[in-house]
């Protein structure tokens, strides 16, 4: 019982789920599964069967597409109170992605079938979810689009401000990201090599758009590096 309720009140959290009420939330809790899963886990490779959606509970999922040589272009991360692995409901064809946990995470798994089900009963969050697939389709289009057409120096720049509109801490020094992140998963974000991201981080220290604090960022000068694209 127990279970059940630590279940609902991570189900009460996800925003794409408020509609269902509390009976609807109730009923859903009964049908899903939690998971732990540690930092570097796999939840799911390209290829296989898609069966489930996830909701992320605690912790950071990266959705990346990962290519037969390791060559890895990260699609988005996914944090607490959101959904991944929905692109199954579009066909119910196996996984053209890689899921893993940059972080320990708790994800909530709920077959593809019975969210079906919720869809089919639940207009509104029918609505949400074309939103959420409609939103991220744009946001792949807008990486393709700057992976042809942008060099890293534009792409790493918008990068930087992105992750500091999200992650943002204010510091004396400017805005600090407060989310450790490698210079290969700044490269698998941009479609970069990790040698070419930490030259390019480099030369923005050196002309003060950033300062760095561990793996850390600080972005010292925002209209410096919104200039750059």
């Amino acid at each position: 019982m127990q279970d059940l309720k630590r279940t609902l009140w991570y189900l009460k959290k996800v925003p794409l789920l408020a509609d269902l009420g509390p009976e609807g939330l109730a009923r859903l809790a009964e049908r899903v599964e939690q998971r732990e899963i540690r930092r570097r886990e796999v939840v799911y490779m390209n290829g296989d069967p898609g069966e489930h959606l996830y909701f992320v509970n605690g912790g950071r999922v990266k959705v990346s597409k990962v290519t037969r040589d390791g060559k890895s272009l990260t699609l988005y991360y996914c944090g607490p109170s959101e959904v991944f692995g929905e692109a199954c409901l579009l066909d119910g064809g196996p996984r053209t992605e890689m899921a893993e946990a940059v972080e320990n995470a708790m994800l909530t798994q709920i077959e593809r079938g019975d969210f079906e089900r919720l869809l089919g009963g639940h207009a509104s969050l029918g609505a949400s979810m074309t939103k959420i697939m409609v939103a991220r389709r744009r946001e792949l289009e807008t990486k393709v689009e700057a992976l042809v057409f942008r060099d890293v120096t534009s792409k790493l720049a918008e990068l930087l401000l992105k992750l500091a509109a999200e992650y943002g801490v204010d510091d004396a020094r400017g805005t600090l990201v407060a989310l450790k992140i490698t210079h290969q998963e700044l490269a698998n974000l941009i479609g970069s090599t990790r040698e070419t991201v930490s030259l390019t981080l480099s030369q923005f220290k050196r002309k003060k758009y950033i300062c760095t604090e561990g793996r850390k960022v600080i972005v010292a000068d925002t209209e410096g590096l919104r200039a750059l694209f």
